[in-house]
């Protein structure tokens, strides 16, 4: 008997009520409609999990089939980061787990570190044989702080607690410094805390959405997505600053195609027009915020009038977009984006940014930034940490101290050999993160590996990195194991659980398993005290009220905000904050007694050379960074980036749409693949855009292989920022060859 997709939904539409399962069959009605064993095939076994396909990690519902088979992926209602949708790339995450390029068995290094696959299967106890004992090397002749992390994603914590464990605490993730790390200081200097993430963006009852360069709706921020919508829905303004016509632009009240790497330029003007229009809240300022004199003196000559000529956004638009804000405040949000890391004055770009928001008094009130509240997952008991005599920030004495986390490009840069330091780093533990592509100059990166006594990779692909890997780890999925639990600052209290909706596929394990058996090997068995990660669960779900029982069967669970913490400012309401005076610093006294300027000002940046263009990158809704590239669910979607270049600047070269390129930046360095040109009016002539996260060279990756061009792979102009060490890597420009040249990529 055949099952069609009518006779589904005609069971499934029965309920419990209507249908009875007899010994061989279903019935309705007296009808046989399936047989006992069609039935199984069609029923569907429910498990949790939280999205591990970008760092957004919406929660959700696995479902698979009796033969052990992940079917789907949905939603779950109560997750504030979803509210039971997920994008587009959350629903294509069973693409990652049926991929059949997924490393399948630790592998170990056969040739030198040249970047090619070249291994030999290995066991699991032969490998972590290898890496104990180059890790006790290293940690006898150096130090254990000469071993690092670098960590993305969820395992991270795994490893983390093993290396702390094996005595150092050198973990960095890139997405700090390459990514969010100067809004965050920049926030910490002005309001005394970050943002985190979710960030707390009270977008669903915004009256006005400034977004600078921060393109929403192809870079899935779902939660926020989500509630742009609805903004738009009930009548909210949107700004949008991008030299690119980007799909939010389509939707906003008012596009500024601001010229690259004017924005601060923008902002101080922005802020010029709003205290001399007497366009801000003054109740609020007066009462909450320190240096309004000081700051008021410093944008004085900051006229709209000044600010065309960099910006080339015309006095009456600054003026009517101020205006904009204004009339919304306090319910008016200046996006803090998230991929910030452009010009390496992103900080006080990033400190104008709040300067303005404080300005509008949209901290701490509705439609603004609410006040997030959490709840803390105790970790499970284990004796302290041995206490490491050196860390990363011993390779730059006097640098970066406003950095709150360790830099994941300083820890690159103190791996390459220097007669100034007493240590180098000897060893690196590379989990879930593809750093030829994510840290900025491949060849810098290369030129740390080859310093290397020992790299090791977990990752569920074979993505550049591991090529160039002493070891290497199969991960399993994110759908094929346990993880810690989800912990999330919301408006309210939210935790959610991810269980294994399959057996793991290969001979791949969860990231916990193999820091424990690491751990062992190490003779650190005193910090892995627990059988499985079943034990540690229960018992952090316990000390919260809750049990791995009842996450398993709700999966999400909201906690009562505490009585303290108010979502938003009463009106008039003066409120403390954690900054030096206690309040709102419009003047940083933290950047003073560093030594740098307390409040932004504008630097004018390097034009592109003649015949040279500005490369902008950026995301698609249906790809995270580098690591979906090769997902078959995803890559039916959008399987190669293109490079979108102005129709004047198309007509001077002579390119059409669908043309095959190659692009060479400022140092020479030429794309390893082609890249299809794409002629539109929506990107400014001085500039071309691309998608970050193609040009994949391994051969391995089957779908992914040659596809589209690597922007990481042109970036090797990095401009650092002297106040929190963040990497610019927006001050790179190309060209076109419109025949393949005869020196090769980075890649």
């Amino acid at each position: 008997m055949s099952t069609s997709r009518r006779d589904f939904l005609k069971i499934s539409a029965l309920g419990l009520g209507a249908a009875t399962v007899g010994g061989s069959a279903v019935k309705a009605a007296g009808k046989t409609i399936f047989s006992k064993d069609q039935v199984n095939k069609l029923m569907m076994k429910r498990t949790s999990t939280y999205c591990e396909v970008c760092f957004w990690k919406c929660a959700g519902w696995t479902y698979s089939d009796n033969d052990g088979n992940i079917k789907k992926i949905i939603g779950h209602p109560d997750d504030p980061h979803c509210n039971g949708r997920l994008c587009p790339r959350g629903t294509g995450g069973v693409g990652m787990y049926n991929d059949e390029d997924r490393l399948k068995n630790p592998l170990i290094r056969v040739t030198g570190k040249d970047g090619k696959q070249t291994f030999r299967d290995a066991t699991w106890d032969e490998a972590f044989e290898v890496i104990a004992k180059g890790m006790k090397k290293i940690a006898k002749e150096h130090g254990p702080e000469c071993v690092a992390l670098f960590t993305h994603g969820s395992g991270g914590k795994f490893w983390g607690h093993m290396l702390k464990a094996y005595g150092s605490k050198n973990i960095s993730a890139p997405s700090y410094a390459q990514c969010r790390g100067p809004r965050e200081v920049a926030w910490i200097g002005t309001f005394g805390e970050g943002l985190g993430s979710p960030e707390p963006l009270d977008i669903r009852d915004t009256k006005c959405l400034v977004l600078i360069g921060s393109h929403l709706g192809e870079n899935m921020h779902n939660g926020q997505v989500q509630e742009m919508s609805d903004a738009i829905d009930n009548g909210a303004a949107i700004i949008t600053v991008d030299p690119r016509f980007s799909t939010v632009a389509g939707k906003s009240k008012f596009w500024l195609p601001i010229k690259p790497a004017t924005d601060i330029a923008l902002l101080l003007s922005w802020i010029h027009v709003l205290i001399n229009e007497d366009w801000y809240d003054k109740d609020y300022v007066e009462k909450n915020t320190y240096g309004f004199d000081q700051l008021k003196a410093h944008v004085i000559n900051y006229t709209p009038e000044w600010a065309y000529g960099i910006t080339t956004i015309k006095p009456d638009v600054i003026r009517k977009t101020a205006k904009e804000m204004f009339n919304a405040s306090p319910s008016v949000i200046v996006h803090p984006g998230r991929h910030v890391t452009w010009y390496g004055d992103d900080t006080q770009r990033l400190r104008a940014m709040a300067i303005l928001n404080a300005l509008l008094g949209s901290w701490g009130r509705r439609g603004g930034f609410y006040m997030s509240d959490g709840i803390s997952i105790p970790s499970f008991p284990h004796p302290e940490y041995p206490k490491p005599t050196r860390t990363w920030r011993d390779a730059f004495p006097g640098q970066f101290n406003l950095a709150d986390l360790a830099l994941a490009n300083g820890v690159c840069d103190a791996t390459i050999p220097s007669a100034d330091r007493d240590c180098s780093f000897k060893g690196w533990i590379v989990n879930g993160t593809n750093l030829i592509f994510t840290l900025p100059d491949i060849r810098k990166t290369k030129k740390a590996i080859e310093s290397l006594d020992l790299l090791v990779v977990i990752d569920t692909m074979p993505m550049e990195i591991t090529g160039y890997a002493d070891v290497v780890l199969p991960e399993c999925t994110y759908l094929e194991r346990y993880d810690s639990i989800r912990t999330s600052r919301h408006r309210e209290p939210t935790i959610a659980l991810r269980e294994p909706a399959a057996e793991p596929k290969y001979n791949s394990k969860p990231g916990w398993w193999m820091a424990k058996q690491l751990g062992h090997k190490l003779g650190l068995d005193e910090y892995f005290k627990y059988n499985d990660i079943e034990e540690v669960l229960d018992w952090q779900l316990k000390q919260v009220g809750s049990s791995l029982e009842e996450m398993k069967r709700i999966g999400v669970k909201k906690f009562k905000r505490d009585e303290d913490i108010s979502l938003y400012f009463a009106k008039g309401e003066e409120h403390e904050f954690f900054t030096n005076s206690g309040k709102i610093e419009l003047y940083a006294t933290s950047f003073a007694d560093e030594g740098f300027d307390p409040m932004p000002k504008y630097t004018a940046h390097p034009e592109p050379p003649e015949g040279y263009y500005r490369l902008n990158y950026g995301r698609a809704p249906m790809h995270t960074f580098s690591r979906t590239a090769n997902n078959p669910n995803l890559t039916d979607l959008m399987d190669e980036n293109v490079v979108w270049v102005n129709p004047k600047v198309a007509k001077v070269w002579e390119l059409k749409t669908g043309q095959e390129v190659w692009l060479e930046n400022q140092d020479g360095i030429v794309s390893t693949f082609s890249i299809k040109v794409r002629v539109t009016e929506r990107i400014r002539w001085d500039s071309v855009y691309m998608v970050h996260g193609f040009g994949h060279a391994d051969k391995k990756l089957s779908r992914a292989h040659g596809k589209g061009a690597s922007d990481s792979e042109l970036i090797t102009n990095v401009m650092l920022d002297p106040i929190m060490g963040g990497t610019g890597m927006r001050g790179n420009f190309v060209t076109f060859h419109v025949d393949k040249p005869s020196k090769g990529g980075l890649l």
